[in-house]
């Protein structure tokens, strides 16, 4: 493995983050260009020193805090000014928020693909990224606006507190790994996915911030950046399942492995470790010389590493602990002594002597007489109880007789929830939607989605494209009766359909199919009932209109709808 050398300084991107450093990309001994960060304490300490600005980059402009730009966006704290640029914790005085801004003078020289890199993320408008929210150039400043996430934590100080658990990382692998393909997909790559670069919200959702902005910012780049975010990815899933940094030096609060023992699998540097991730670890790290513990081929593409995810059995998070309650506590208080705290054990009490009996005859005439008026009540209390419970008996007899007569026509059995095995995109023509995200429809996680692409014709998506839509096997034949299905986005023309059909790919066209029902809603729920519950063990959901939706600052404006949950009963 080539060795490379430090040079550029790099920077947090949010409230509380530390300045790090990052290597210049050198040509490694095969031709490849990556990228390989460093957190040591001298560099730490070099960045927290002024540092000389490149030829031809002039000095940002002095702000301060209560600075506003565009008139809107008002600076509260700079959390790194460094290399030329710096960044603040901003508000967004017209709607109320806190954001992230990102400063630099108009001449600088890397302004120009800092505005190019700001709006090219903005237009992905993926949630599972920290968006941009507004890139400008205005009087001798550029600046980018973007999402600040105040309940999100940094992976870097997930991480501080131990390694994740099987589940978790696993969580945080595919996340990672299908959002960095769908942005590769529309030309967009990372090359600075560190630690520092990754969300964890409080749903256990994982964002990640400064797509193409941060190495824009640092004027970073690479030949190959889908190996270089690749290996970003597996750096991150080594460092969560052994809280080590995967190569010899510490790094983002984590310390390097051993010197001069090459990388090793994280299973051998941490007992517990899954196998399965270990393995899908070092195929995402043998881009960098690391060896897999078998044969299997490397991850050289985030699409490869999505691949290899949905070749693993999923791994299922941890049962729930079972708590026991505490103890019951007796209390200290004594009858006759409340607002007294209990006496000493082996305490001698006076015995309180009861009073004596009433021995008078009014006493005893009295007795007689309530006695009585007892006797009397239990009577006629008998009597009426068995009175009803020969009148229920009768009623149940005469209602038993109607009920088996009618064959249980009067009543309605309820809809039983459906189990989905697994799903898959229904591609009639043209390209797929997002079929590494199908599986978040019935992963009941409310906020995770599969979303289509934006069309600009619309709503209805004939004659371009006949439809969208993802086929659920069930897993053996049932008796589908309803549909509930979760969208994003409301308003108009949402026009959503159920066919059962042959097979998870259909090999009949859809007008041959048999249609369970339809709807055309404006909701954020789309429910189909079917008159009569169809029997069919493949499902495919069909979409031929979606809403319109846009456009937001920089956000792609046209026709777009996305599931989060879809759920069957019969």
């Amino acid at each position: 493995m080539a060795e490379r050398s430090t040079a550029a300084v790099d920077v947090a991107d949010n409230s509380g983050d530390k300045p790090l450093t990052a290597k210049a990309e050198q040509p490694t001994a095969d031709g490849v260009a990556q990228t390989r960060e460093r957190d040591t304490a001298a560099d730490e300490d070099a960045a927290e020193a002024p540092k000389p600005l490149s030829r031809g980059a002039s000095s940002p402009p002095e702000l301060h805090s209560g600075h506003k730009l565009a008139r809107r966006y008002r600076l509260e704290e700079c959390v790194t000014r460094l290399d030329g640029f710096s960044s603040w914790r901003a508000v967004d005085e017209k709607l109320r928020r806190a954001v992230g801004v990102h400063l630099l003078p108009a001449d600088h020289p890397r302004a120009r693909s800092v505005l190019a890199a700001a709006r090219s993320s903005a237009l992905l408008g993926d949630p599972r990224f920290v968006q941009v929210l507004d890139a400008v150039e205005e009087n001798d400043l550029v600046y980018v606006v973007h999402e600040w996430l105040p309940d999100a934590t940094e992976l870097t100080t997930v991480l501080a507190a131990g390694p994740l658990e099987a589940h978790d990382a696993y969580q945080l692998v595919t996340q990672i790994s299908q959002a960095m393909a769908a942005a590769h997909r529309e030309g967009l790559a990372h090359l600075r996915l560190t630690p520092s670069a990754v969300l964890r919200t409080s749903s256990g959702q994982y964002r990640i911030r400064g797509l193409a902005v941060n190495a824009a910012l640092r004027g970073i780049s690479s030949d190959t950046p889908q190996r270089t975010d690749t290996e970003a990815i597996g750096a991150l899933l080594y460092a969560s399942l052994t809280q080590r940094w995967p190569y010899e030096d510490d790094a983002y609060g984590l310390s390097g492995l051993p010197k001069d023992i090459g990388l090793i699998a994280p299973d051998q540097v941490r007992a517990g470790v899954h196998r399965g991730l270990s393995e899908l670890a070092m195929r995402a790290l043998v881009n960098d010389g690391a060896t897999a513990s078998r044969q299997d081929p490397p991850c050289t593409t985030p699409e490869e590493l999505v691949k290899a995810i949905g070749e693993m059995p999923r791994i299922r998070p941890p049962e729930p602990a079972f708590t026991a309650p505490p103890e019951y506590q007796r209390t200290t208080y004594q009858q006759g002594s409340y607002g007294r705290p209990a006496p000493h054990m082996g305490a001698t009490q006076p015995v309180v002597a009861p009073p004596p009996p009433l021995q008078s005859r009014t006493g005893r005439a009295l007795k007689w007489a309530v006695s009585a008026l007892l006797i009397a009540a239990l009577g006629l209390g008998s009597w009426q109880l068995a009175d009803a419970l020969m009148d229920h008996e009768k009623s149940d007899d005469t209602n038993t007789t109607q009920t088996n007569g009618g064959d249980d026509k009067g009543r309605s059995k309820p809809k039983k929830p459906i189990s989905i095995e697994q799903g898959q995109e229904y591609v009639l023509k043209g390209d797929s939607q997002d079929p590494e995200a199908v599986s978040n429809t019935y992963d009941k996680d409310s906020s995770t989605l599969w979303r289509t692409a934006t069309f600009r014709d619309g709503p209805k998506l004939a004659p371009y494209k006949p439809g969208v839509g993802i086929v659920y096997d069930l897993g053996s034949e049932q008796d589908v009766s309803v549909a509930s299905i979760a969208l994003r986005y409301g308003g108009p023309d949402t026009t959503v359909s159920l066919y059962a059909t042959d097979a998870l790919t259909p090999s009949t066209p859809i007008d041959s199919m048999k249609k369970i029902g339809g709807v055309t809603t404006s909701d954020k729920t789309a429910k189909i009932e079917a008159k009569k519950p169809v029997k069919s063990r493949y499902v495919l959901l069909w979409m031929t209109a979606l809403p319109y939706s846009g456009p937001e600052g920089y956000y792609r404006a046209g026709y777009k709808q996305a599931i989060t949950d879809v759920q069957f009963k019969g």
